[in-house]
This record gives structure tokens, sequence and C-alpha cells, in this order.
């Protein structure tokens, strides 16, 4: 009889062959290449149909683009509270504000859940054009320095505040030494136009420092430095040169330093110390020092982080606990900063003070409140599973018009929609309602939309769920045959895919287990994979079979040490080995101080996944910090690591 129930249930779901199915993909094709008689044919076709308000919301993005707003207002009281029709408000109020049509524009933006930054600055506009609000100078000043990327709809802003004298010179030099460090040397060249008189540099100077900057270095007249123009190209070419070189550039930077001012001699020892630091240079440190000592320039968020990761590279815990100190309020209560604060104080014999900090931190699970429980004397272990979703609950998420519009995007394979209509209507649910959506989730083979919503529950929790392990059946005789942790396995491909058999990623990695094309023929070469076909990598099997056998290739040639081996299969065994030190690390340190922030978060949550996935295999509670363990220094265990691709 249960079983009975569940194929009623979700007989609607699991259909993979719905009437109109064929209409609702013509009417996605028309609308991709603005067919909009043809479009609407489909539109009448599918009169009951799940994804309807999909091709109505097709439609009207095109009689938009025609500058027709009838049927907008309709639409958004039809399906109020929808993604789809957040959607829609967030494309109409684009057009309002490119129109100038702000009465109409600040009726409908309250309405707006999640607006960008595009849509605040048109707001900003709005109030500006409608009440003369002057307060929203206030509110857009601050855009100019913490947007790399300036949206159109707020150069208007920007240009009133420049108009105003709300921004002056030396805040238009601050933005293009940001766009500089940010290598925007497009935008650069266009936010030059508001520095005052005869201080713009010409494009044509821009990219001649930006190409060559030592041969720009060394070509300048020796009173380069009377204008304010002359020193900031000088301190852009020392700062392009760190990024390839930081030695080279601290030895030319120290011939001409003496002509700078102490701020401007401060910021450039500041980006000295910072590339210095991404690459574990011993110089990092004092070059910090030289910074603080030439004045006291505030470092960015970025360049306090790497004082910090260079401070732990040496164990140099008055410097890691006085820089996060330094740091502003919203970063340094970061946890990863928490920690390392906390580590600093026990280290420096301030034990209750560092409990006090990790007791902040505790009792989630990720990498550094798992650490922060372990200080604590906590193992990890999973928490107690919630009572399994009712039947109502069950049938109240099947009904669910938003997941249900989800999964029918998901079977399309229109992946990047469904996950965003799924995220939308699960937004606000409770715990209860969660722990249905993801058991749909679960029963309907959407096995990341069950991972990220049970992720999302606050007191009832189902790790069972949070830490999937489908495919059991082809993943553990590999990790058996290898001699590989199946809980790092799990891990790490939760991180990779999600689960999702048919992942790909934007540099064209597929599968369980994301393998690179190159790397898949390679490894298959190597174990002798007979019938091997490029077109096999997606197949589960084999996605797994090569992606357990590299692993561990991976795993044996790097000291037969975990963190190393994760580090290696995001970033590759090359940069894993050269991201070591001359002396033991812990392996929290080494993690820490990878210079990708990609791989660093990478291997973090693979790492304290893995944990997670042992306690559900073993039913024993876990230590990630016995997983993390030592990474040995330089030239260590790497036998074979060069023959890796």
């Amino acid at each position: 009889m249960k079983r009975l129930f569940h194929i009623l249930l979700f007989a609607p779901l699991l259909a993979y062959a719905n009437p109109g199915d064929d209409n609702f993909l013509a009417a996605r094709e028309a609308f991709r290449n603005g067919e909009r008689v043809r479009l609407a044919k489909n539109l009448d076709a599918l009169k009951d149909y799940e994804l309807r308000p999909w091709v109505e919301y097709w439609q009207l993005r095109l009689k938009l683009e025609d500058s027709q707003t009838d049927g907008i207002p309709d639409f958004l009281a039809r399906e109020a509270g929808s993604y789809v029709a957040e959607k829609l408000r967030g494309d109409w109020l684009r057009w309002l504000g490119k129109q100038g049509a702000w009465d109409s524009f600040q009726q409908e933006y309250p309405k707006l859940e999640q607006p960008d930054t595009e849509l605040s600055c048109y707001a900003l506009q709005a109030r500006l054009a409608a009440q003369k609000d002057v307060t929203a100078f206030d509110e857009a000043r601050p855009l100019w320095f913490t947007l790399v990327d300036m949206p159109e709809s707020c150069m208007p802003l920007m240009e009133r505040l420049i108009a105003d004298r709300r921004l002056d010179g030396d805040d238009v030099w601050q933005r293009m030494r940001r766009l500089f460090e940010a290598n925007k040397l497009r935008e650069a060249k266009v936010f030059a136009r508001y520095l005052p008189l005869g201080q713009a540099p010409s494009p044509k100077a821009i990219e001649s420092v930006a190409d060559r900057p030592a041969r720009y270095l060394a070509k300048q007249p020796s009173n380069f430095h009377a204008t304010r123009l002359g020193r900031e190209l000088a301190l852009f070419a020392v700062m392009r040169m760190a990024r390839s070189d930081p030695g080279a550039a601290a030895t030319q930077w120290q011939d001409i330093e003496a002509r700078f001012a102490p701020a401007e001699r401060s910021y450039a020892w500041g980006q000295l110390g910072w590339q210095a630091a991404l690459r574990h240079l011993p110089e990092a440190l004092d070059w910090y020092a030289r910074a603080a000592l030439a004045s006291p320039l505030q470092l960015s968020d970025e360049q306090l982080a790497w004082k910090v990761r260079a401070a732990l590279r040496v164990r140099d815990w008055e410097t890691v606990r006085g820089t996060i100190e330094q740091m502003p309020p919203l970063l340094a209560a970061d946890p990863t900063w928490v920690y390392w604060r906390a580590r600093a104080l026990a280290a420096q014999g301030r034990r209750d003070d560092a409990n006090a900090l990790y007791a902040q931190i505790g009792g989630r699970p990720n990498f550094y409140s798992n650490l922060a429980d372990e200080e604590l004397g906590r193992s990890i272990a999973v928490p107690d599973k919630a009572a399994p979703p009712t039947a109502d609950e069950l049938a109240q998420a099947a009904d669910n018009p938003g997941l249900r519009r989800a999964l029918a995007l998901m079977r399309f394979d229109i992946r990047i929609e469904g996950v965003r209509e799924w995220n939308w209507t699960v937004r606000n649910m409770d715990d209860r309602q969660l722990l249905a959506a993801a058991e749909l989730a679960r029963r309907m083979d959407a096995y990341d939309r069950a991972i990220s919503t049970a992720d999302r529950t606050q007191v009832q929790h189902d790790y069972g769920l949070r830490y999937l392990a489908p495919f059991r059946e082809c993943v553990d005789p590999k990790a058996r045959e290898l001699a590989l942790d199946s809980g790092w396995i799990y891990g790490l491909m939760r991180q990779e895919s999600r689960f999702v058999t048919t992942a790909r990623s934007g540099v064209g990695a597929k599968g369980l287990m994301q393998l690179m094309p190159a790397t898949a023929k390679w490894v298959a070469h190597k174990i002798g994979l007979a019938g091997y076909h490029p077109n096999r990598v997606s197949d589960m099997d084999t996605n797994v079979t090569l992606g357990t056998h590299y692993l561990k290739m991976v795993l044996d040639s790097l000291d037969d040490h975990p963190v190393l081996a994760s580090a290696a299969y995001n970033a590759g065994p090359g940069r894993a080995r050269k991201w070591r030190a001359d002396r033991p690390l812990e392996g929290a340190i080494y993690t820490e101080t990878i210079p990708f922030k990609e791989t660093r978060d990478y291997v973090k949550k693979v790492m304290s996944n893995s944990v997670y996935y042992a306690a559900l295999f073993s039913d024993k509670p876990q230590s990630l910090k016995a997983r993390l363990g030592i990474i040995r220094p330089k030239g260590s265990g790497d036998a074979g690591a060069d023959d890796l691709p």
C-alpha cells in the first residue's frame, strides 16, 4: 500500500513524456529566435500545462522588447509570489529605468523581493528624480569604492556625485587603483576621464604600463614624480611587476621610493607584501611591515587576509592576532578569522579567551566550526535524525507549483532556471517543509536540490539528506579495490557535482567526478580501459572508474595525504606540491594558505564533507584534525607526481 501511495503521489512528476512537451520546447525555441507568432501559437496549445507560466513569461518578455507592457500587471497578479513573477518584475523595472519612467518604477520597485545592484541604482535615480531625495547620494557614494564592475544604471549617479564634488580626484585615483589591481584595464580607461584636468592617463599609457611595466619604469625621466599622474602610473607599474615577480618589483621600487609621499610608499609596500604572501615568499611580512612603517595606510580586506596567512606559514601568532584585530568588524567576524584569532590567543596562553571564540563558531557543519568544536573537546558526530516527512507533508511538497515547475525545467535540462525556481520556492520554508521538499527531490533523483534544501534546516535535521550517498553500488566496490576512503570519495563528489551525472563545468569537466576530457583519456590509457571513447566520460560507471583511479594516482604521488590530493584534484598536482612549505605545516594552515580561492574553499568543503560521510558510514564520531594531519615539507613523498596531468 505504501509503495502504491508513492507511485500515485509522484506519478505526474515522474512522467517523461507529458502532453504539451513538444509545444513547450517549440515555444522555447521560438522565444530564443524572437518568433512572436510561433510562440503565441504554442502558448495557445498549452492550456493546463505545468510550465505554461514560463511560456507566458517568454511572450511578455518579447512584448517588452517591443515596448509593449500590456499583460504584465495581470501576469504579476496571477503569479504573485512565484520566481517567474519576480523575474518578470525585474525585467519590467529595468525597462522602466532605461525609459526614465520613475513614477511607475517607484510604484513597482517595493514589490521586488531581491533587487540586484543594477536595479538598486535605478531606485536611487528614481528617488533623486521624483522626490529630490538627496540622501540617495549618501547611499550611492559607497558604491564608487566597493563595486569593481559598475552597472550602467549606476553611472548617472556617479557623474552627479563628481559634478557636485562629493567625489574628488583622490577618490577617482582610489577607484583607478582598485581597477588596476583587479586587472580591469578597459574599465580603468573609462573612469580615467573623471580625473582632474592634466591627471588622466591616455589609454595608450595604461596599455604601455600593463604590457611592459619594467621597461616603462626604466624609461621614465628623473622628474616623473613631479605630477600625480607620473607617480600613479609608476605605482601601477610596480604593482603590475609584482604580479609576476615580486622580488624584481621590490628591487626596482627601492630605487625610486624616496621620490614618493609616505602614503604612496605604504601603498606600494602593501601591494608587494600581498603579492609575496600569495607566493609564500619569506619577504612578505617584512614588506607588510614596511607598508605600516611608511604610513598607517588601511590595507584592503584581501591584503589583511594574506598578511594573516603569511604569518600562519611561519607560526607568528602575535602578527596573526594583531592583524585580525585590525580587520573591519564584518571581516573579523568571519569564522575563518575567529578561529585563527582563537588559535593565536591559545598559543599566547589565553585559553579562556580562545574557548569563548571557539564557542561562537562551533556547532555547525563547516570546516572552521568543525575545528573549533574539536578544540573544545567535541568530536564531529551526526545530529539526531528528525522524524521523516509525513504523507501529508510529502503531498504538500509534491503539489507545490514552484517545486513542480523546477523539477519540470530540470527534466528538460533547463537546469539554471530550474535551480533558481527551486531555490526561490524553498527560501521561506520551515524545517518540516524543507525536509519534505528535500525528500521529494531525492525521490526525483534531483540530488543537488535535496542536498541544498536539507542544508537549510535550522533545528530539525536529516544528515542522510544533507550528505546523500547515491550510487554506492558503483562507488564502494571501486573504493575497496583501490583502498580509498569512501567518505573522502563522497566528500569530493558532493563538492564536484552534487551527484548530477550530467554535470558539465564551464571549462568542460564532466560527470559525477568532473573529469576533464584530457585527464579522462590519460587515465583510461594508463589503466587499460578497453573500448574507451571520450563520449563515455559522462557514463556514470566509466566516470567513477576513471575518477577514482586518478584520485588514487594523485594520492599515491602526494605522500598519501588527502589534503594534498584534494588540492591536486582541483588545481593540479604541480600546484599542490608547490604550495608546500620548507617545514612541516598543519593541514589546516596548508589549506588556508592555498593561493587560489576556488581551491582553498574546495579543499575545506571536501575535507569537512568527508568527516560527515565517514560518520554516517561508520556510525562513529570523527576528527577533522586527524584527517588534516601534517603536511610534510617540499620534496617529501612526491614519487611519480611529475607524470600526472
